[in-house]
């Protein structure tokens, strides 16, 4: 065997052990027991321990290095090595104590979240939280010599490799004015009718009417489930999808808007070019790449009007109400409306990107250094209140409503604002090559899209970077007006 099929070999397994976690981690969010929660942490710090041992042997580095001298023929093949010498080299500078530890802190971290949240106590997970930053800036503080960046850049890298907070800083600067420009005049423009439907409305007919509308979509439930976690999110692997959301029965927007946007996940997953499953090539771009994905489904198209002009007759047949009650107007009233809310994964589109801007700034200054674990809530209050006027009550509001940094995610809110404004470059692309697009959402048909995306975006898999894959696509770089001209269009103009 060549040198560069001894890696490919080394790299599938590898993939195998870093499903196995994947699995071991959506069991976590949906099913295990509070108990479980200590064993957990050993059995995923085992198998991140053994994922490591295996890409940072000396046989991998030697294989690497004769496979460099000998590059395979195929162009694919030759982007698929450069990214197993960029995993490679993340690696070496990473004991494999400190990966250890990493994934043992971050389940002990999340487990005493579950329950501070609960309590709307950020005590109780004060101390957690500040050995796992600890760990987290070690990380990154071994990450940056190796990889010429930044140590919240190395991080950002980890999620969405190439793009840097030097680049993302004066994007969220321009949006951050354009909200305060454009917020006010949104509100006071926006449509004015009855919340649609009257709850309550049965969590059974929510999660009936959220797969079917997964389905539609194009989630092929065969290899697919649909759960429920405290934090809605899509994981498992590209044969196996494991989604999730949340049900209140006196809201069914949330469980419905939440499903598809985990559905526009999974689409990305399955869709992926299963000639090379298990390969760096073979899986996702970036998250902000994945976060277009689901955005492109859940608020281009799911909340679009010719879509809600569908689906209101299909809520009415679900909860055993009037259709009238569900009229083309009330689901806007409730999907299309903007309101300064305190909740990230709840924000309608213009002011969720202040959310992410939030965290952003939050999450640097703690890698910094700039930022004590135990005076997070006060800057987090302070923040909303200079983004978007409001204040939260309780920390459950505030900074302990997302599990991404007591589970070790630093650097992964970047990629949900990026992606939003990709998913509306993505879209405006998309519509212009398949103009049956908006038809077909008018008709609950997502074929149109899903076809464009898989040809465009999913099938590419790691092929190109972030703003490549947006050149091949739409023929620029990340370029944030058409994510404003879209916010124009359905809430201004």
């Amino acid at each position: 065997m060549s040198a560069y099929g001894r890696l490919e070999a080394r790299f599938g397994r590898m993939a195998v052990v870093e499903e196995a976690s994947a699995m071991l981690g959506w069991d976590q969010a949906a099913v295990m027991p509070e108990g479980g929660a200590p064993a957990r942490g050993d059995q995923l710090a085992t198998l991140a321990g053994i994922a490591h041992e295996m890409l940072v042997a000396p046989q991998t580095a030697a294989d690497l290095d004769a496979a460099a001298m000998a590059p395979p023929a195929d162009p694919l093949a030759r982007r698929n090595l450069e990214l197993m010498r960029r995993a490679h080299r993340r690696a070496t500078v990473l004991p494999a104590s400190l990966v250890e530890a990493l994934a043992r802190e971050a389940a002990a971290c999340e487990a005493a979240w579950r329950g501070a949240r609960r309590e709307a106590d950020f005590a109780a997970v004060k101390a957690p939280l500040a050995r796992l930053l600890g760990l987290v800036r070690e990380q990154a503080a071994a990450l940056s010599g190796a990889l010429g960046l930044s140590p919240y850049d190395a991080l950002i890298d980890a999620y969405q490799p190439g793009v840097t907070s030097a680049e993302i800083a004066p994007v969220f600067a321009r949006y951050e004015a354009f909200l305060r420009e454009n917020l006010p005049a949104a509100e006071a423009r926006q449509r004015r009718a009855p919340a649609p439907g009257t709850p309550p409305f049965a969590e059974a007919a929510q999660e009936a009417l959220c797969r079917q509308l997964a389905a539609r979509a194009g989630l092929d439930f065969t290899a697919a489930r649909l759960d429920r976690s405290l934090h809605p999110f899509c994981g498992g692997t590209p044969s196996d999808i494991r989604i999730t959301t949340r049900y209140d029965e006196g809201d069914f927007a949330s469980a419905l808007m939440g499903v598809l946007h985990e559905t526009g996940h999974a689409l990305y997953e399955a869709g992926l070019p299963k000639d090379w499953a298990r390969q760096p090539l073979g899986a996702a771009a970036g998250m902000a790449v994945h976060e277009s994905q689901s955005l492109i489904i859940e608020l281009q198209a799911a909340r679009s009007d010719a879509f809600l002009a569908w689906l209101g007759p299909r809520l009415a047949e679900a909860f055993g109400q009037a259709a009238a009650d569900f009229a083309p107007a009330r689901l806007a009233a409730r999907l299309q409306r903007v309101e300064r809310s305190f909740i990230r994964v709840e924000a309608d589109e213009m002011t969720y990107p202040a959310h992410v801007i939030l965290r952003f700034r939050l999450e640097a200054a703690m890698v910094a250094g700039d930022l004590a674990v135990a005076d997070l809530p006060g800057a987090w209050n302070e923040g909303m209140r200079a983004l978007l006027g409001i204040v939260p009550p309780d920390d459950a509001k505030g900074c302990l409503q997302d599990i991404h940094w007591y589970a070790g995610l630093f650097g992964y809110f970047p990629s949900y604002t990026l992606g939003a404004m990709a998913a509306a470059q993505l879209m405006r692309a998309a519509r212009r090559a398949r103009p049956e697009i908006d038809p077909a959402l008018g008709q609950g048909d997502f074929t149109p899209l899903r076809d464009w995306l898989r040809a465009n975006v999913h099938g590419h898999g790691a092929r190109f970077g972030f703003n490549e894959l947006l050149v091949e696509a739409t023929g620029k770089t990340l370029d944030p007006a058409d994510f404003e001209a879209h916010l124009r269009a359905r809430y201004l103009d």
